[in-house]
């Protein structure tokens, strides 16, 4: 039987929702001051569904971003609780969005150039004069340019 989503979860349940060892859970507990399940009698953990949300959170910005202990800590100091509890919902709506725009085409560019370069050294044994595509050349210019706007705005 499925519980409610505001039910509290036990260490168990927890841990097989998020596809972690128990072990790993009390070890976060120790890391991240902000995880504090209730305990019972014989320490028996309850797990709130903030803490899951927040556990969610830590899993995800480990596991998926590749962030350390220690990055996570600096995130939850920085930004608190809630900015983590909702940084996975909003970094999958990211990636949904980003995979409903169609893909855009990036030519291969060492491809084309060694196939150039071939056709350019038997021009130039024939004597013909080797044209150049300007419209080509400006669209991946362009290409190039917006590329650059993306990366400066990214650093900032």
């Amino acid at each position: 039987m499925d519980k409610a989503p505001e039910a509290f979860r036990t260490i168990s349940e927890v841990a097989a929702e998020l596809a972690v060892p128990k072990h790993v859970l009390r070890f976060w507990e120790a890391k991240f001051a902000q995880l504090k399940p209730m305990k019972r009698g014989g320490g028996r953990r309850y797990y709130r569904p903030q803490d899951v949300a927040l556990l969610r959170g830590i899993r995800f910005l480990l596991y998926h971003d590749g962030y350390t202990i220690r990055g996570v800590q600096k995130i939850l100091r920085e930004h608190g609780p809630r900015f983590v509890m909702d940084y996975r919902r909003i970094a999958e709506n990211e990636a949904r969005n980003e995979a409903m725009i169609a893909p855009h085409e990036i030519p291969d560019i060492a491809a084309e150039a060694a196939q150039g370069r071939a056709a350019t050294s038997a021009r130039q044994h024939t004597g013909e004069f080797v044209s150049v595509d300007r419209q080509k050349l400006g669209a991946l210019l362009d290409e190039v340019e917006s590329c650059y706007r993306v990366l400066v705005l990214a650093k900032e």
